[in-house]
Formats: structure tokens, C-alpha cells, sequence
């Protein structure tokens, strides 16, 4: 009996973490695949829980959440979806931050010998498809149309593009050659082996970039939620993030 004791001690002490462990679940743009995916795997190590991700559009994520779905961190691309989960009371607005930016860039096959040294380089007649983030929707199209539109050039490049479910998708055109072309996030084109960057678009010419990240009210697991939200804002983080090309925001 003594040593059937001493079993079910050991057995309750092991299985402790796994029951006190919680599940979070987060919600992110694409583009933020990489980056949140290797953060993920250093957090696990750290606090025992486990980081489950729903990736893709900002549009779509934030539309899932509306309708109910089980989430407990919204990590958007734009300020503009955060806003409408906001103005709907679906996040915490207390745990609000813009945490990262980012640039876009031009991209072409790795073996194309296109030459494009400035957006109007885009009218070319030897490019005849252009990928792109859905521009009406998602984040990453949405911020290309915004640039083409501040140069005066959209008119004569919207019968070029196809629009595409999310970044990612717009980076994988370009990769397989079914597109001469593709704006994409800068983030995005350095971790393809299969692109090459064509231009940088300036900073100038582009709308401001910005990802914020924020609790949904209907988490089931806030304290342990708000946990991860602070770790993605610490120093280990935002190295991480860095080395993916992405700009911290202060």
C-alpha cells in the first residue's frame, strides 16, 4: 500500500504541468508566420503552454472572430481591423499595442531578368500579371494600392493584378512563375529562395505599416493569453522579430 502511494504521487506530480498547462490560441496575419512561429517554440520551453495559430488574412481572422470563433489574441496586420474589432467591443483595448512594421517590395522570379527600378516600371508591357493581396480586404493589398494610387499609377496597373487570399499566397504566385510579379512585404520576400527583390518600395511613397496585437474579450485563457501578449513585447521577441525584417515599433 505504501509503495501504491508512492506511485500515485509520482504519477500526480508528472501530470501536474500538463493539467496546469493552458492552450492559447492566436490569431494572426501571415505574414507573421515565421517570426510568431519560432517565438512560439522558445515560449512552450519557457512556460509549458501550448501556442496554437489560425494564420491568414487580417480581414478573414478578424470576420472569424465576429462570428464566435474560439480565439484569445488578435495579431492584425493593419490598425484598421484591429479598429473594427475594437469598435465592436470584441478586444481588450487595455492590451492594444503596435507592436511591429514592415516594407513593401516589388518581387520577380529569382531567374527573371525584369528590370524594374520604379513603380511606374510596373505599366511595362512585359509584365502582364501582378500579384496581390486581395487590395479591396487584405492588409498587404490594401497598403500596395495605397501606394499605387499615391503615385497617380493604379489606373493603369489594377487590369494587371491578381488579387489573392492573403500575402503569402501573392509571394507563392511569383515563386511558381504564374505572375511576372508580386507586391509583397519585405518580411516576406527574404525568407523565398524562389524570389528575388526588384525594388524597395521608399518609406516615403508608402502608407505607414502597422501590426497591433491585442487580447479578444472572449478569450477563455486571459491571464495565461496575457502572458504570451508580454512576451511578444520582450526584448527575446522582438529579436526574433527583427531577424524576420521586421521594424519595432516603440
Amino acid at each position: 500500500m505504501h509503495a501504491f502511494r508512492h506511485i500515485v504521487l509520482a504519477l500526480a506530480l508528472l501530470l501536474a504541468p500538463a493539467l496546469s498547462a493552458a492552450e492559447i490560441t492566436v490569431f494572426a496575419a501571415a505574414s507573421l508566420t515565421d517570426s510568431l512561429k519560432e517565438i512560439a517554440a522558445r515560449y512552450e520551453k519557457q512556460s509549458g503552454d501550448k501556442i496554437v495559430f489560425n494564420l491568414g488574412a487580417s480581414s478573414t481572422l478578424a470576420r472569424q472572430i465576429e462570428a464566435g470563433a474560439p480565439a484569445d489574441i488578435f495579431f492584425s496586420a493593419d490598425e484598421a481591423k484591429m479598429d473594427g474589432q475594437a469598435k465592436k467591443g470584441l478586444i481588450d483595448a487595455t492590451t492594444r499595442k503596435s507592436r511591429l512594421g514592415n516594407s513593401l517590395v516589388v518581387v520577380v522570379a529569382a531567374d527573371s531578368t525584369l528590370k524594374i527600378d520604379s513603380a511606374a516600371a510596373l505599366t511595362n508591357a512585359a509584365i502582364k500579371r501582378i500579384a496581390l493581396a486581395e487590395p479591396k480586404s487584405v492588409p498587404a493589398g490594401i497598403y500596395a494600392k495605397a501606394w499605387l494610387e499615391k503615385l497617380q499609377l493604379w489606373p493603369a496597373i489594377e487590369p494587371k493584378v491578381v488579387p489573392l487570399e492573403n500575402v503569402r499566397a501573392a509571394l507563392a504566385a511569383v515563386e511558381s512563375g504564374n505572375v511576372e510579379a508580386g507586391v509583397v512585404y519585405k518580411t516576406d520576400a527574404s525568407i523565398s529562395k524562389k524570389v528575388k527583390v526588384a525594388y524597395e518600395v521608399p518609406i516615403q511613397d508608402a502608407p505607414a505599416i502597422s501590426y497591433p496585437v491585442a487580447l479578444v474579450k472572449d478569450s477563455k485563457q486571459p491571464d495565461a493569453a496575457k502572458k504570451f501578449l508580454n512576451y511578444l513585447d520582450s526584448q527575446t521577441a522582438g529579436d526574433i522579430f527583427k531577424q524576420f525584417g521586421f521594424l519595432l515599433r516603440e
